[in-house]
Parts: structure tokens; sequence; C-alpha cells
């Protein structure tokens, strides 16, 4: 299954992605965030469940099933540019702005920024064709609804 997957999104010219591909790299891309600071808290973890859920419509259950998969997944995926771009072609432009609040949301989650979360996305939102501007307005909307 993952073979497959990071086929499709490793070739020179990626398929559209299927509606399960597309959660599985979102989850990935994710769990990719969560990692980029080589420490992965249980309530990063956790946190994912909770955005996936959400996003998808999904049980509890589901999204952590999921999100157990984006875990393997995201060990043996392409580099993030390839990874991000089949999450883009298979995504509306106003989902992709919800992408981005889900990603802001896990980023800051725990309170702190770090830099390398910052990096990471100052990468992804681009090649999700989200502008800087809407990207630092899908993190105030975050920041608001975290402190709310």
């Amino acid at each position: 299954m993952f073979a497959a997957l990071l086929n499709r999104l490793t070739a020179d010219t990626p398929d559209q992605l299927e509606a399960t591909d597309a959660r599985l790299a979102m989850a990935a891309l994710l769990v990719r965030l969560a990692r980029t600071d080589g420490h992965y808290a249980s309530s990063e973890a956790a946190r994912i469940d909770l955005i996936l859920a959400r996003h998808y419509q999904l049980t509890d259950g589901d999204a952590q099933a999921l999100r157990v998969e984006a875990e393997t997944l995201e060990t043996e995926a392409p580099d993030t540019v390839r990874f991000t771009r089949a999450i883009k072609d298979h995504t509306a432009h106003e989902d992709r702005t919800r992408v981005i609040e889900d990603i802001w949301e896990l980023a800051l989650a725990d309170g702190s920024r770090s830099d390398d979360e910052d990096s990471l996305i100052r990468m992804v939102a681009p090649l999700l064709g989200i502008n800087d501007r809407d990207s630092a307005l899908a993190r105030q909307r975050v920041i608001e609804r975290l402190n709310g």
C-alpha cells in the first residue's frame, strides 16, 4: 500500500491522488511537522488525531488509525515538496487554507513556535498555493481559537 502511494508521489508526473491517499498524505505531513524538532510527543500525536477527526469527520479510532499509518508513511515519504504538491493537486483552494490552519494548530498547540516548525510551514504554504499573508491570517485565526 505504501509502496504504491510512494510511487505515485515520486512519479515525474504524479497521478491525481485518491481521497484516501490524500488523507494519508495530509496525516503524514502533520506527522512530519510534529517530528521536525526531533521530539514527537504523545500530546502532538493526540493533537494530530483531533485535527484529522475534525478535518475529515472521522471517529476518534479512525483518526488514530490514520495517524498510525501516516507515521509509517512519513518515515518513507519523498521530499516534502512533492508530498505537499500531491496534497495540493487533490485539494480545493479553500480546503488548502484549512490545511494551513490545521498545520498552524499543530505547531502552536504546545504554546511555543519552533524555528524548525516555522521553516517547514514557510516552505509548505506556497507549495499549497497559500501566500504569506493568507498563512499569517490562518495563524492568527488559530491563535484566537486556541486562546478563546
